[in-house]
């Protein structure tokens, strides 16, 4: 049961949402938008309003001010909202005595659908081996999967999932990985909330970091990885006064970082490559600087962290 993806269907729109907690202000003018055709991941240190957003965009908490919309409109307003919008906010939000499959069965009467449609996502997150067995005596990673078939189970437009690789093996986070890009290449708005860098670098196309109930950054991970790299090029050459004094008159910023290495930032590696061959400057390396997106979201959550361990000191001290 696979329906063509419609467009305008396939959006989150979050405008200006402000939601407080007593004295504590979770969201402040929190905006941006998940577009189709694309895995966007959603970071931010604890307490930067993730989880209030996506309780929000379900209906869950009420916002103060502003809009959260899904394919336009309002959760409360759509009819049958698991065929406009699946989610995972929680994996553990399972009765442990039902089995899988009727855990997934209770949940598609719920929308009007049969029972096809539970053995097909059920084999899509792989625990059809399973499905007969209680959930209250699956792993956190089986959990997850439970989570993720019943997000599928109206094969909406709009995905939503809160730390989907939470409890996953090695072969489960690679499976994520693809099940997310085929998601993504379905047409459909896929917003993935997750801790794991290093996952949602080789898995989102775009990005929304947020601090302190407020949007810090929204771009596509190529963007804010190019742009979090300053352009630098690492150059190791046997010749350094001779190397940093042509790149310098041609405008870079040069500065000795070793015996034989040159950082040089303000003109691209295949420039530099160039420079150094006209002036028959020998060198051995030449190799850009590429920030991580966990090195991104460090520098730009810098200021919105609220909770701030210590590391203690030595013993003995």
């Amino acid at each position: 049961m696979e329906k063509t993806i419609d467009g305008s269907d396939a959006t989150i729109e979050v405008t200006d949402v402000r939601k407080r907690f007593g004295s504590t202000q979770a969201l402040d003018g929190m905006t941006f938008a998940v577009r189709p055709g694309q895995v966007t991941g959603f970071v931010g240190p604890n307490g930067a309003g993730k989880s209030t957003t996506m309780r929000v965009i379900l209906g869950l908490d009420k916002p103060d001010r502003g809009t959260a919309l899904v394919g336009g409109r309002r959760y409360q307003d759509l009819r049958t909202p698991l065929t406009h919008i699946g989610a995972l906010l929680d994996a553990a939000a399972v009765q442990p005595s039902r089995t899988a499959r009727h855990h997934l069965l209770w949940l598609a009467h719920s929308q009007g659908l049969g029972a096809e449609r539970v053995d097909e996502v059920i084999r899509q997150v792989g625990l059809q081996d399973v499905a007969q067995r209680k959930a209250g005596g699956f792993s956190l990673g089986m959990r997850q999967r439970l989570g993720i078939a019943a997000a599928l189970l109206g094969n909406p437009p709009v995905i939503m999932l809160d730390e989907p690789f939470n409890g996953l093996d090695p072969e489960g986070f690679m499976w994520m990985r693809g099940f997310l890009a085929s998601l993504a290449e379905q047409g459909r708005a896929v917003l993935v909330s997750s801790h794991l860098m290093s996952e949602l670098q080789d898995s989102a196309d775009h990005v929304v970091v947020v601090g302190r109930g407020k949007v810090v950054a929204d771009m596509s991970v190529r963007e804010l990885l190019a742009s979090m790299s300053q352009g630098r090029v690492t150059l190791r050459t046997s010749a350094l006064n001779q190397a940093m004094t042509v790149l310098a008159r041609s405008g870079a910023t040069v500065s000795s970082t070793g015996a034989d290495t040159v950082s040089v930032t303000g003109l691209p590696a295949e420039n530099v490559v160039s420079l150094l061959s006209q002036n028959a400057v020998p060198f051995s390396e030449i190799s850009e600087n590429r920030a991580s997106l966990e090195e991104a979201y460090m520098e730009l959550t810098r200021d919105a962290v609220q909770y701030r361990g210590v590391v203690p000191e030595e013993a003995g001290r």
